[in-house]
């Protein structure tokens, strides 16, 4: 029996289903709290609305007696029911020690240690996404565990970067090669064998003598390099952004391929991310007009709370998260005689607009270039919930650095970014590079080794 805790619902609001043919419940104490939450215009309380019609919806016409026993879960219309889901009314625990009912974790704790009781043959899980919650149930006797089912890698260094660099030279490594020139490109086709094996559609291959491939084709048995020209990428000039190395050089590459759908920067703080996804994005909106308009939108807890409460307009009030839209502005133009009016010139004639995460829900943008910042603090959901956002001709474009998790639930394994890098790894029209070095300043870098 697996007993789900308010904030694996609010992760996950189909979290439900996902528990194959054991037995699911969920306390009393749960639902009560799901309704408190459930009001008002946060994300929090969109994921609460959500998991409450999960609920209605595979109790159905159950009665009492039946939600008591357990009603079979239903997860489409003509496969068989695995499983069942059941409400726990919360039960007097009888035994030697019981936690103070004052908080709602510790009666839900209590009424698991008497559901124990009660069925001293079967297994009863807790899930939760709170380590502390965890910790207290385990130490009353009760087994707990995270909630993993969107965690789809058991370490961070299982993700793909992106890109496999090569020692020395990298035809070194290859036996046969046939090229092929058509239309002023040169591809490679190579057998899929060795580290090329484990090689990703729109992943690169670079070696330290210079030569650097992107993979644009990948069948069971073999892989297809397209002949890139190191020279040509690092020149690259965006908005009179140059790449600084060869990483942000490859992310340049990626931002500005009409194919490329969804692109996804990891990196420490200062790699870049922010500043070459903004450059860009303007000179596709400004200079080459590929695409209308810039939606930049953020995962800030404060956000969704704060809007409403700060003075002014909507653009008024989101002026406190543009900050770094604004700094990475500046910095594109600080050497141009007067940086304050190329920057107001900037935001005058680019279309860019600054959305809070829960005035997205519902829409559908169009020709739009979306950029989520900070999206390392996203839950898998949200992340589905902003990317099918993304309408004919808009591209995505996600940042974040999974070692700046600010959310109390979410960890580097758990986190929207870390499933959506996975589940998109094998996309034809996506791709990921995980950003190297911290090339904002020397004080930068030496903090973040040594702090």
């Amino acid at each position: 029996m697996y007993v789900l805790d308010t904030n694996v619902l609010i992760h996950d609001p189909n979290a439900l289903l996902n528990f194959e043919e054991h037995d699911v419940i969920i306390p009393m104490t749960v639902l009560e709290e799901l309704d408190g939450l459930k009001t008002g215009k946060q994300s929090v309380a969109a994921d609460c609305r959500q998991a409450i019609r999960t609920i209605d919806r595979l109790l159905g016409d159950a009665s009492p007696g039946d939600i008591e026993k357990g009603v079979p879960i239903v997860r489409a219309k003509m496969a068989e029911p695995l499983g069942t889901l059941s409400i726990l009314m919360s039960t007097e625990h009888t035994g030697s020690h019981s936690l103070p009912e004052h908080l709602n974790d510790n009666k839900i704790i209590n009424t698991l240690a008497a559901l124990q009781e009660r069925h001293k043959s079967r297994d009863i899980i807790l899930v939760s996404k709170d380590i502390n919650m965890r910790l207290k149930a385990r130490g009353f006797g009760v087994e707990a565990q995270d909630y993993q089912n969107d965690q789809l890698v058991d370490d961070i260094d299982l993700l793909p970067k992106g890109y496999i660099e090569f020692p020395n030279s990298f035809w070194d490594t290859i036996a046969k090669v046939e090229t092929v020139q058509r239309e002023g490109v040169t591809e490679h086709i190579l057998k899929r064998e060795g580290e090329l094996a484990k090689l990703n559609i729109n992943e690169f291959v670079l070696d330290e003598q210079g030569f650097i491939g992107r993979a644009v084709d990948i069948t069971d048995t073999h892989v297809v390099i397209r002949d890139l020209h190191q020279h040509d990428l690092m020149n690259e000039e965006v908005w009179g952004l140059v790449p600084r190395d060869i990483y942000q050089a490859m992310a340049l590459h990626l931002l500005l391929d009409p194919d490329i759908h969804l692109v996804n920067l990891t990196g420490s703080a200062g790699s870049g991310k922010t500043i070459l996804a903004l450059a860009a994005c303007i000179e596709m909106t400004v200079a080459s007009k590929l695409y209308k308009r810039i939606i930049a939108t953020r995962s800030t807890q404060g956000l969704d709370e704060d809007i409403g409460f700060l003075p002014g307009t909507e653009a008024e009030k989101m002026e406190p998260w543009l900050g770094a839209i604004v700094d990475n502005l500046e910095a594109l133009h600080e050497d141009d005689e007067n940086m304050t009016a190329s920057v107001d010139y900037i935001l005058s004639k680019v279309p860019l607009h600054f959305k809070s995460m829960n005035y997205i829900r519902g829409r559908s943008f169009q020709h739009s270039l979306i950029i989520i910042d900070e999206s390392q603090n996203l839950t898998p959901h949200q992340i589905k919930t902003i990317i099918t956002r993304a309408g004919n001709g808009s591209k995505v474009i996600c940042l974040g650095n999974l070692a700046q998790i600010d959310t109390p639930y979410l960890s580097a394994l758990s986190s929207g970014l870390t499933y959506m890098t996975e589940r998109f790894k094998s996309f034809s029209h996506g791709g990921h590079i995980h950003l190297q070095g911290v090339p904002r300043s020397i004080l930068a870098e030496f903090a973040e080794a040594n702090l």
